[in-house]
Protein backbone atom coordinates (compact mmCIF):
# COMPACT_ATOMS: atom_id res chain seq x y z
CA UNK A 1 0.00 0.00 0.00
CA UNK A 2 1.01 3.49 -0.87
CA UNK A 3 0.62 4.62 2.71
CA UNK A 4 2.54 1.81 4.06
CA UNK A 5 5.65 3.41 2.51
CA UNK A 6 5.44 6.91 3.11
CA UNK A 7 8.68 7.51 4.84
CA UNK A 8 10.60 5.62 2.33
CA UNK A 9 8.90 7.30 -0.66
CA UNK A 10 8.95 11.02 0.69
CA UNK A 11 12.87 10.12 1.00
CA UNK A 12 13.49 8.66 -2.61
CA UNK A 13 14.65 10.96 -5.52
CA UNK A 14 12.18 13.27 -6.59
CA UNK A 15 12.17 11.13 -10.00
CA UNK A 16 10.45 8.21 -8.55
CA UNK A 17 6.85 7.75 -10.60
CA UNK A 18 5.73 6.54 -7.32
CA UNK A 19 5.78 9.82 -5.37
CA UNK A 20 3.83 11.67 -8.18
CA UNK A 21 1.48 9.18 -8.04
CA UNK A 22 1.08 9.30 -4.29
CA UNK A 23 0.26 13.16 -4.34
CA UNK A 24 -1.97 12.73 -7.18
CA UNK A 25 -3.94 9.89 -5.33
CA UNK A 26 -3.73 12.64 -2.75
CA UNK A 27 -5.34 15.38 -4.81
CA UNK A 28 -8.10 12.91 -6.44
CA UNK A 29 -8.91 11.62 -3.15
CA UNK A 30 -10.64 14.85 -1.54
CA UNK A 31 -11.71 16.33 -5.30
CA UNK A 32 -13.62 12.92 -6.11
CA UNK A 33 -16.54 12.15 -3.75
CA UNK A 34 -17.81 8.93 -2.69
CA UNK A 35 -18.19 6.07 -3.65
CA UNK A 36 -15.83 7.45 -6.72
CA UNK A 37 -13.01 8.01 -4.44
CA UNK A 38 -13.00 4.43 -2.60
CA UNK A 39 -10.47 2.47 -4.90
CA UNK A 40 -8.21 5.38 -4.30
CA UNK A 41 -8.47 5.59 -0.94
CA UNK A 42 -8.07 1.61 0.03
CA UNK A 43 -4.75 2.30 -2.71
CA UNK A 44 -3.41 4.66 -0.13
CA UNK A 45 -4.70 2.46 2.75
CA UNK A 46 -6.87 4.89 3.85
CA UNK A 47 -10.29 4.73 5.06
CA UNK A 48 -13.02 5.15 2.91
CA UNK A 49 -15.55 8.21 3.74
CA UNK A 50 -18.53 7.68 3.03
CA UNK A 51 -20.97 10.83 1.38
CA UNK A 52 -22.18 12.21 4.33
CA UNK A 53 -18.45 12.39 5.81
CA UNK A 54 -16.86 14.02 2.44
CA UNK A 55 -19.92 16.50 2.33
CA UNK A 56 -19.87 17.66 5.99
CA UNK A 57 -15.61 18.10 6.20
CA UNK A 58 -15.17 19.67 2.72
CA UNK A 59 -18.72 21.01 1.91
CA UNK A 60 -20.14 22.04 4.68
CA UNK A 61 -17.31 22.51 7.73
CA UNK A 62 -13.99 23.01 5.85
CA UNK A 63 -14.23 23.48 1.95
CA UNK A 64 -10.76 22.94 0.17
CA UNK A 65 -10.02 26.71 -1.23
CA UNK A 66 -7.39 28.97 -1.01
CA UNK A 67 -9.84 31.54 -1.53
CA UNK A 68 -11.77 31.25 1.68
CA UNK A 69 -8.24 31.13 3.05
CA UNK A 70 -6.01 33.84 1.66
CA UNK A 71 -8.88 36.06 0.39
CA UNK A 72 -9.76 39.23 1.98
CA UNK A 73 -14.01 37.94 2.80
CA UNK A 74 -12.54 34.39 3.80
CA UNK A 75 -15.27 33.51 1.39
CA UNK A 76 -15.06 31.02 -2.42
CA UNK A 77 -14.40 33.12 -5.21
CA UNK A 78 -13.19 36.74 -5.88
CA UNK A 79 -9.73 37.78 -5.94
CA UNK A 80 -8.48 34.91 -4.20
CA UNK A 81 -9.58 32.38 -6.81
CA UNK A 82 -8.32 34.79 -9.27
CA UNK A 83 -5.00 34.75 -8.53
CA UNK A 84 -4.59 30.84 -8.91
CA UNK A 85 -6.71 30.36 -11.77
CA UNK A 86 -4.13 33.38 -13.18
CA UNK A 87 -1.38 30.46 -12.44
CA UNK A 88 -3.28 28.00 -14.57
CA UNK A 89 -3.38 30.20 -17.77
CA UNK A 90 0.07 31.14 -17.47
CA UNK A 91 1.20 27.37 -17.68
CA UNK A 92 -1.12 27.57 -20.68
CA UNK A 93 -4.20 25.60 -19.13
CA UNK A 94 -7.62 25.93 -19.40
CA UNK A 95 -8.11 26.97 -15.39
CA UNK A 96 -10.95 24.50 -14.14
CA UNK A 97 -14.57 26.62 -12.14
CA UNK A 98 -12.36 24.77 -8.40
CA UNK A 99 -8.82 26.35 -9.61
CA UNK A 100 -8.22 27.02 -6.23
CA UNK A 101 -9.57 23.47 -4.54
CA UNK A 102 -6.41 21.45 -2.58
CA UNK A 103 -7.32 18.51 -4.81
CA UNK A 104 -7.06 20.01 -8.16
CA UNK A 105 -3.68 21.97 -7.25
CA UNK A 106 -2.35 18.54 -5.92
CA UNK A 107 -3.31 16.71 -8.98
CA UNK A 108 -1.47 19.46 -11.19
CA UNK A 109 1.49 19.82 -8.69
CA UNK A 110 2.05 16.19 -9.63
CA UNK A 111 1.06 16.31 -13.44
CA UNK A 112 4.32 18.76 -13.32
CA UNK A 113 6.49 16.67 -11.46
CA UNK A 114 5.64 13.61 -13.79
CA UNK A 115 6.38 15.66 -16.57
CA UNK A 116 9.11 17.27 -15.17
CA UNK A 117 10.68 13.29 -13.93
CA UNK A 118 9.93 11.88 -17.79
CA UNK A 119 11.13 14.48 -20.19
CA UNK A 120 15.25 14.23 -21.32
CA UNK A 121 14.87 17.86 -22.33
CA UNK A 122 17.02 20.04 -19.72
CA UNK A 123 15.84 22.82 -20.48
CA UNK A 124 12.01 22.00 -20.19
CA UNK A 125 13.08 20.15 -16.81
CA UNK A 126 13.66 22.90 -15.49
CA UNK A 127 10.87 25.38 -16.66
CA UNK A 128 8.76 22.35 -15.41
CA UNK A 129 10.60 22.78 -11.68
CA UNK A 130 10.35 26.27 -11.21
CA UNK A 131 6.55 26.06 -12.00
CA UNK A 132 6.33 23.04 -9.71
CA UNK A 133 7.94 24.72 -6.94
CA UNK A 134 6.06 28.08 -7.67
CA UNK A 135 2.84 26.31 -7.17
CA UNK A 136 3.98 24.94 -4.13
CA UNK A 137 4.96 28.10 -2.96
CA UNK A 138 2.66 30.35 -3.96
CA UNK A 139 -0.53 28.84 -4.21
CA UNK A 140 -0.37 25.42 -1.29
CA UNK A 141 1.98 25.59 1.31
CA UNK A 142 0.50 29.47 1.33
CA UNK A 143 -2.70 27.84 3.46
CA UNK A 144 -2.94 24.10 2.82
CA UNK A 145 -1.30 23.65 6.31
CA UNK A 146 -3.39 25.58 8.38
CA UNK A 147 -5.97 24.46 6.46
CA UNK A 148 -5.08 20.28 6.86
CA UNK A 149 -4.76 21.11 10.99
CA UNK A 150 -8.57 22.16 11.00
CA UNK A 151 -9.56 19.39 9.14
CA UNK A 152 -7.97 17.53 11.81
CA UNK A 153 -9.20 19.00 14.35
CA UNK A 154 -13.13 18.06 12.92
CA UNK A 155 -13.09 14.72 14.31
CA UNK A 156 -13.64 13.02 11.44
CA UNK A 157 -11.44 9.79 11.19
CA UNK A 158 -11.49 8.83 7.75
CA UNK A 159 -10.72 12.56 6.72
CA UNK A 160 -8.31 13.32 9.49
CA UNK A 161 -6.32 10.43 8.19
CA UNK A 162 -6.10 11.81 4.45
CA UNK A 163 -5.08 15.10 6.09
CA UNK A 164 -2.45 13.78 8.58
CA UNK A 165 -0.97 12.10 5.39
CA UNK A 166 -1.43 14.99 3.01
CA UNK A 167 0.38 17.25 5.38
CA UNK A 168 3.36 14.89 5.85
CA UNK A 169 3.73 14.74 2.22
CA UNK A 170 3.71 18.67 1.95
CA UNK A 171 6.33 19.07 4.19
CA UNK A 172 8.61 16.58 3.11
CA UNK A 173 8.10 18.64 -0.69
CA UNK A 174 8.29 22.21 1.10
CA UNK A 175 11.64 20.98 2.70
CA UNK A 176 12.82 19.74 -0.27
CA UNK A 177 11.80 22.22 -2.73
CA UNK A 178 13.81 25.15 -4.40
CA UNK A 179 11.23 27.69 -3.15
CA UNK A 180 11.82 31.73 -2.67
CA UNK A 181 12.71 33.43 0.62
CA UNK A 182 9.96 35.79 -0.09
CA UNK A 183 6.46 35.85 0.57
CA UNK A 184 3.80 33.88 -1.55
CA UNK A 185 2.10 37.27 -3.01
CA UNK A 186 -1.55 36.73 -1.61
CA UNK A 187 0.71 37.30 1.87
CA UNK A 188 2.59 40.02 0.80
CA UNK A 189 -0.50 41.67 -0.22
CA UNK A 190 -2.91 40.59 2.48
CA UNK A 191 -5.59 43.16 3.99
CA UNK A 192 -5.45 45.03 7.65
CA UNK A 193 -5.09 42.28 10.59
CA UNK A 194 -7.79 42.28 12.89
CA UNK A 195 -8.01 46.24 15.18
CA UNK A 196 -9.34 46.72 18.18
CA UNK A 197 -10.54 50.15 17.18
CA UNK A 198 -12.99 49.37 14.61
CA UNK A 199 -16.67 48.47 14.90
CA UNK A 200 -18.34 45.01 15.61
CA UNK A 201 -18.43 44.26 12.04
CA UNK A 202 -15.29 45.14 11.10
CA UNK A 203 -14.02 42.59 13.50
CA UNK A 204 -16.56 40.00 12.49
CA UNK A 205 -15.57 40.85 8.90
CA UNK A 206 -12.03 40.43 10.05
CA UNK A 207 -12.80 37.15 12.41
CA UNK A 208 -13.73 34.74 9.17
CA UNK A 209 -10.85 35.75 7.24
CA UNK A 210 -8.19 33.60 7.65
CA UNK A 211 -5.60 35.73 6.08
CA UNK A 212 -6.68 38.20 8.57
CA UNK A 213 -6.21 36.62 11.51
CA UNK A 214 -4.04 33.52 11.26
CA UNK A 215 -7.23 31.52 13.00
CA UNK A 216 -9.21 29.03 10.87
CA UNK A 217 -12.59 28.63 12.53
CA UNK A 218 -14.78 26.36 11.27
CA UNK A 219 -18.64 25.47 12.22
CA UNK A 220 -17.48 23.08 14.64
CA UNK A 221 -14.62 25.10 16.61
CA UNK A 222 -17.81 27.61 17.28
CA UNK A 223 -20.03 25.56 18.30
CA UNK A 224 -17.67 24.39 20.51
CA UNK A 225 -16.89 27.66 21.35
CA UNK A 226 -20.95 28.42 22.57
CA UNK A 227 -20.72 25.39 24.49
CA UNK A 228 -17.26 26.69 26.25
CA UNK A 229 -18.86 30.38 26.89
CA UNK A 230 -21.77 29.12 28.32
CA UNK A 231 -24.07 30.98 25.37
CA UNK A 232 -26.58 29.69 22.76
CA UNK A 233 -24.99 28.77 19.26
CA UNK A 234 -27.37 30.01 16.36
CA UNK A 235 -26.76 27.64 13.05
CA UNK A 236 -26.01 29.46 9.95
CA UNK A 237 -23.14 31.80 8.46
CA UNK A 238 -20.06 31.78 10.81
CA UNK A 239 -20.08 35.48 11.08
CA UNK A 240 -23.93 35.44 12.13
CA UNK A 241 -23.16 33.02 14.37
CA UNK A 242 -20.17 34.78 16.05
CA UNK A 243 -22.47 37.85 16.36
CA UNK A 244 -25.04 35.81 17.95
CA UNK A 245 -22.32 34.76 20.73
CA UNK A 246 -20.72 38.48 21.12
CA UNK A 247 -24.24 39.55 21.68
CA UNK A 248 -25.05 37.09 24.37
CA UNK A 249 -21.73 37.18 26.40
CA UNK A 250 -18.97 39.40 24.89
CA UNK A 251 -16.13 38.60 27.90
CA UNK A 252 -16.73 35.31 26.67
CA UNK A 253 -16.67 34.74 24.00
CA UNK A 254 -13.41 37.33 23.51
CA UNK A 255 -12.04 35.05 25.82
CA UNK A 256 -12.54 32.22 24.02
CA UNK A 257 -11.41 33.64 21.03
CA UNK A 258 -7.97 34.55 22.61
CA UNK A 259 -7.85 31.28 23.16
CA UNK A 260 -7.90 30.31 19.69
CA UNK A 261 -5.35 32.88 18.54
CA UNK A 262 -2.63 31.51 20.71
CA UNK A 263 -3.35 27.75 19.61
CA UNK A 264 -3.21 29.34 16.02
CA UNK A 265 -0.14 30.70 16.61
CA UNK A 266 1.70 27.72 18.31
CA UNK A 267 -0.30 25.76 15.06
CA UNK A 268 1.86 27.76 12.52
CA UNK A 269 4.92 27.48 14.96
CA UNK A 270 5.24 23.98 14.57
CA UNK A 271 4.43 23.70 10.75
CA UNK A 272 7.75 25.48 10.11
CA UNK A 273 10.22 27.90 10.22
CA UNK A 274 10.13 29.18 6.82
CA UNK A 275 9.08 32.83 6.10
CA UNK A 276 5.46 31.97 5.60
CA UNK A 277 4.68 29.43 8.33
CA UNK A 278 6.71 32.58 10.35
CA UNK A 279 3.98 35.16 8.84
CA UNK A 280 0.96 32.92 9.39
CA UNK A 281 2.45 32.45 13.34
CA UNK A 282 2.75 36.53 13.36
CA UNK A 283 -0.36 37.13 11.98
CA UNK A 284 -2.29 34.88 14.55
CA UNK A 285 0.10 36.39 17.82
CA UNK A 286 -1.15 39.89 16.58
CA UNK A 287 -4.34 38.64 16.74
CA UNK A 288 -4.05 37.98 20.50
CA UNK A 289 -2.46 40.69 21.49
CA UNK A 290 -5.68 42.56 19.77
CA UNK A 291 -8.10 40.43 21.55
CA UNK A 292 -6.46 40.52 24.98
CA UNK A 293 -7.57 44.51 24.33
CA UNK A 294 -10.84 44.06 22.84
CA UNK A 295 -11.03 42.01 25.94
CA UNK A 296 -9.95 44.28 28.57
CA UNK A 297 -12.04 46.85 26.96
CA UNK A 298 -15.66 44.73 27.26
CA UNK A 299 -14.20 43.96 30.75
CA UNK A 300 -14.48 47.42 32.10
Amino acid sequence: MLRDHTSQLVEESRRAPQHWELLRALGAAVLTPPPGNAEICRGLDLPVPDGAEHTGVFVLGAPPHAAIHLGPEGKLGGEGLDRVAGFWRALGLRAPEDADHLGALLMLYAELGGAESSTADVEHADHLRRSRCALLHEHIWSWAPAYLVAVQGLGIDPIGQWADLTLQVLRSEHDTADLPDQLPLALREAPEPLTATGTVDDALDALVAPVRTGMVLTQRDLQEGARLAAVGFRRGERRFALRAMLEQDPVATLDWLLGQAHRWADVHRRCGDDPTSRWWQQRAAHTAATLEQMLAGARS
